[in-house]
């Protein structure tokens, strides 16, 4: 005997569900495994039943089974000249049911042919078919309730079917399990969750049949996978582990939390590989901020889980478009996707394109939660056509910079030569007893070595002795020569630029706009007052430099106008850079690559070369920073 708060009868028991959920799929599979059931009771039409249970076998292709509606004409809308495919006269309709393994009528289906329980396809024919969807709370809180629990809690909140189609479904459906029980000792009955308490409702009364109608038949496709997005009830990548999972009997309780951060470590590995050196360094705190951004989203619009619009949100603002345009395509991949031996069908947002290219308007028999469409703007890498084409048109004799980035390396120069001014004379550093000023700071160390005694010291620090006009930047030492092979000396536009010479990456390999190249800076140096110098790469008084860091070190020894020359790099200098150093009388003073965060290192390498100057009145709308 059944009983219980989902209980229809002694004989049926109802399981509500949120169509599209995966939590509710493994829901509906732990009742299906706990008690025994001589039937299954799925809210679908019997003219479905054949080709669902085909398409089943296909899994864990996603399909989908196409039912078309009859369309009602209307001859006084007809005017002449007007032809009878034009879309502006009629508008096809079809219903359809997602083959989604996360679909909870769907597993429940998967599963009864697996134990070979009878299945009954309970819903009326219905042409059109009139779908119902309201907004529900978020399907996680069965991680922390129980299913009756969550059924019993949003019961008052429930909507009564309005009049029609919907009312006469739910009396059918109770007519139906009466009928089943007439028939099987034991009936699991799957229904949404906004049709459960009026079917117990309704089966008091006994129901009543609806009127048998003529519907056209059911036609199983395959679904394109570039558009598996708008039929998978969860998102694709998600739905490909709750696959995984099943296949190799792994745990897939939490995989709608425990999917949301593979996906992001899938993401990172893939961002990462794609855009190698220029690719933002995802660290565990970017990671950790990332997904405090995505809580705060979620309790915003009042969801446990997130959405695609959150989390492309989340990482737009924290990682960059990059690392967002590479999380969307990851999410709407799904391994599984495979060649089926089924005509495809392109869906799209409530439309559908079919195998011979006509359009339909499509709704789904198994509708979940109401969805809102939002747009996030993501400026996209251009395709390699594109590129090709801007490649074509590069003048190879007007090159120049672009305006943000001289700013923000020179910002980055001063800085970087005021930390080695701050080192000259330090060790010089003395500290002195406090009397009436506090000098240059409290000496922590000597006040308490000196606790016994109460009195507190200062430090005291030299005036800084010489000056800095010369600043060396080694981002990636020692440099590889075949990774920067573009070399060149930049003359400064005005007096706040430095003479800049470098080596970097090929800006003509990756063309972010026309006219505007994208490459990485391997190393720099930087000459400020600027100063007309020779062509650093082809003076042959450097020629006898073996490698492209000792030939800049060897240049800005030689223009250095200071006794010292301040250099970034991850390593000290070496020997040999020191001995260039001291053959030009000159002192390095190395400032660590470490001191800085590898976020503001990795943007400040990036460099764009504009292939003229009036590039810089449009190069802002393709630029794109991480």
């Amino acid at each position: 005997m059944i009983t219980g708060p989902l209980a229809i009868s002694d004989k049926t028991l109802a399981v509500p569900v949120i169509h599209g959920s995966g939590d509710f799929a493994i829901a509906v599979r732990r009742v299906m495994l706990e008690h025994d059931f001589d039937c299954l009771a799925v809210p679908l039409p019997p003219s479905f039943q054949a080709d669902t249970e085909a398409a089943l076998a296909h899994l864990p292709g996603a399909t989908v089974v196409l039912q078309h509606e009859a369309t009602d004409f209307d001859v006084q809308d007809w005017a002449p000249g007007q032809h009878d495919d034009d879309p502006s006269t009629t508008s096809r309709r079809a219903s359809y049911v997602p083959i989604d393994p996360c679909q909870p009528v769907i597993a429940a289906l998967r599963t009864a042919m697996g134990e070979h329980l009878v299945r009954a396809f309970i819903d009326p024919e219905t042409n059109p078919w009139e779908p119902l969807a309201a907004v529900l709370p978020d399907s996680y809180a069965l991680k922390q309730v129980s299913l009756p629990q969550f059924a019993s809690a949003i019961l008052p909140a429930l909507p009564r079917p309005p009049e029609g189609q919907p009312a006469d479904r739910v009396n059918h459906i109770a007519a139906r399990i009466h009928e089943l029980e007439a028939q099987h000792e034991s009936i699991l009955l799957v229904c949404s969750l906004l049709d459960w308490p009026w079917i117990r409702e309704a089966y008091g009364t006994g129901g009543q049949l609806a009127e048998e109608i003529d519907v056209t038949g059911t036609l199983p496709l395959a679904v394109d996978p570039r558009t598996l997005a708008f039929v998978l009830g969860e998102l694709p990548f998600i739905t490909g582990l709750y696959e995984t999972a099943r296949s190799r009997l792994d745990d897939d309780e939490n995989l709608s939390v425990d999917g949301l951060k593979e996906l992001l470590l899938e993401t990172r590995d893939r961002y990462q590989s794609e855009w190698k050196s220029r690719a933002r360094q995802v660290t565990p705190q970017l990671l950790s901020t990332f997904f405090r951004y995505v809580r705060n989203l979620s309790l915003i619009e009042r969801r446990l889980t997130p959405d695609l619009y959150t989390l492309v949100t989340a990482a737009k603002q924290v990682a960059g478009d990059e690392f967002a345009i590479t999380l969307a395509e990851t999410a709407r991949d799904y391994p599984y996707a495979q060649p089926l031996p089924l005509d495809e069908i392109r869906i799209g947002v409530g439309r559908g394109q079919l195998p011979g290219g006509d359009q339909v308007d499509l709704v789904s028999r198994l509708p979940g939660p109401p969805l809102s469409w939002r747009t996030v703007r993501l400026k996209p890498r251009p395709p390699q056509p594109q590129q090709d084409q801007w490649q074509l048109q590069w003048d190879p004799h007007r090159q120049c910079s672009w305006p943000p980035e001289d700013n923000a390396i020179e910002r980055f120069r001063t800085h970087v030569k005021d930390s080695a001014l701050s080192m000259l004379g330090a060790d010089l550093a003395r500290s002195e007893k406090f009397t009436t000023s506090l000098r240059d700071g409290l000496d922590i160390r000597e006040t308490l070595r000196n606790w016994h005694t109460g009195d507190l010291f200062v430090k005291v620090l030299p005036p800084t002795r010489g000056n800095l006009d010369c600043v060396l930047m080694f981002f990636d030492s020692p440099a590889d020569p075949r990774d920067y092979p573009w070399r060149i000396t930049w003359m400064a536009e005005h007096n706040d630029e430095s003479t800049l010479a470098l080596f970097a990456t090929d800006f003509q390999n990756e063309l972010a706009g026309p006219g505007i190249g994208v490459a990485n800076y391997g190393g720099a140096m930087f000459l400020f007052p600027p100063r007309p110098v020779p062509e650093v790469w082809a003076d042959p008084r450097f020629d006898w430099a073996d490698t492209l860091e000792e030939r800049l070190l060897a240049a800005a020894c030689h223009y250095s106008r200071e006794r010292h020359v301040a250099i970034l790099s991850e390593s000290p200098p070496g020997a040999a850079w020191r001995r260039i150093a001291r053959q030009h009388g000159r002192k390095l003073i190395h400032v660590p690559l470490g001191r800085f965060s590898q976020e503001t290192v990795s943007r400040l390498r990036q460099v764009h070369v504009l292939n003229g100057q009036e590039v810089r009145s449009y190069a802002a709308h393709f630029i794109r920073k991480a």
